[in-house]
């Protein structure tokens, strides 16, 4: 078995974590290489692996099996855009803060490695949003786990966001933005703008404006079959479009759509961990005195 590494920069107090996944790797016989850019990480920090390769998607040598990522949920969520359509599975170890797609605690390390060495897992396949344009935006990661977000540029007005299913006209959205969101970004961005929870897997996507200007305006959910489209407005000529937490301004005048990508992300869960305990835990339902 030959597992990819990922993460991002990191705090002093997280290295005993960090240190303890490689002593966990070392100790069960887990061969492992990481991304270029967290081996510059850790090549400047004082975490202590020896030796170490790196990843080259392009290396059939290094044809690994599974993704780990190390970090919190942006870190997951920039571990997709490495594992793109490979489709190979993913274990996020959560050294963030909430650790909605990171799941694996710090006291769980062990027994989630263990559990995968002995392939004693489960997938959840997660749907993608794609961004079509006229124009190559995003560099070729045109995909997203969360959600796709149009945003006005600055603290000034609104834009509008003319917006289309299937090329039938929905709504204009008189707002500081909109949201398509996927299940799984439903507990994100969407969710703090109003937007309702759903499950995954549901097939669907979530429409959410941002601070509309009209009160009458709410989310609504959709089939994830559809392809929507967008027309803007907007008195800067320029919007800020995001795919998960990567962004871009774009002229306000570009057409873009969005569908369901072909491939999908693969998140591992290891036996014991429900998606329900992780909605009571990280949005503290049901702590309350009567419980």
């Amino acid at each position: 078995m030959i597992i990819a590494v990922h993460g991002k920069e990191f705090k002093r107090a997280s290295k005993p974590i960090i240190d303890e996944v490689f002593i966990q790797l070392k100790a069960q016989g887990i061969e492992f290489v990481l991304s270029e850019p967290y081996a510059k990480i850790i090549a400047s920090s004082s975490v202590t692996i020896d030796p170490f390769n790196i990843y080259n998607p392009n290396d059939t040598s290094h044809n690994v099996d599974l993704f780990l990522s190390i970090g919190g949920d942006g870190t997951l969520l920039e571990t997709v855009t490495h594992v793109g359509k490979s489709e190979k599975p993913i274990l996020g170890i959560n050294i963030g803060k909430l650790g909605f797609l990171a799941t694996i605690s710090e006291s769980e390390i062990e027994k989630a490695l263990t559990s995968v060495n002995d392939g004693k897992f489960s997938l959840d396949e997660r749907t993608l949003i794609r961004l079509e344009s006229g124009g190559e935006i995003f560099e070729g990661n045109n995909f997203a786990l969360n959600d796709f977000t149009i945003l006005k540029k600055d603290t000034s007005s609104m834009i509008v966001v003319h917006t289309f299913i299937n090329n039938d006209f929905l709504n204009s959205y008189w707002a500081d933005g909109l949201i398509v969101s996927t299940p799984t970004g439903s507990t994100g961005y969407s969710l703090s703008c109003g937007g309702p929870i759903v499950l995954s897997p549901s097939n669907s996507f979530i429409i959410t404006p941002v601070s509309p200007h009209n009160l009458a305006m709410r989310p609504i959910v959709v089939s994830d079959d559809n392809i929507i489209s967008f027309k803007m407005e907007s008195r800067k000529k320029k919007v800020l479009v995001s795919l998960d937490s990567r962004h871009r301004t774009i002229n306000a005048n570009i057409e873009l759509i969005v569908r369901k990508e072909d491939f999908k992300a693969k998140l591992m869960k290891i036996d014991g961990h429900s998606s329900f305990d992780t909605l009571r835990q990280k949005l503290t339902w049901g702590y309350d005195v009567r419980n």
